[in-house]
């Protein structure tokens, strides 16, 4: 009896991996603007993302330095909503499939 629930398990495992395997994935990428100050961009990205202090800074400075910088890679319903939250604080962000 155990061995018959242990193969079930496994075989739910199986097909929930399979499934995660074909959900799409989007980046939300910040983009570097002359408006918003530093402080503010770390600020707005620790309330949407939640991210520690450090993540964002490290996020501001890429695309402050390179003009864009990765935030995030989830689904797309996510990513629309974080970057439809990013422009909210007046940050520029778009979404793109990886």
């Amino acid at each position: 009896m155990t061995s018959a629930h242990s193969s079930t398990r496994t075989n739910t495992q199986t097909v929930t991996d399979r499934s995660l395997m074909h959900v799409p994935l989007y980046k939300v990428l910040l983009h570097n603007d002359d408006t918003n100050t530093m402080e503010h961009v770390v600020k707005s990205l620790r309330a949407v993302f939640g991210f520690e202090q450090n993540q964002c800074e490290l996020i501001m400075i890429e695309a402050h330095r390179n003009g864009m910088a990765l935030c995030t890679v989830e689904s797309l319903e996510q990513a629309e909503h974080h970057q439809d939250q990013l422009g909210a604080y007046s940050l520029i962000s778009t979404i793109e499939p990886e």
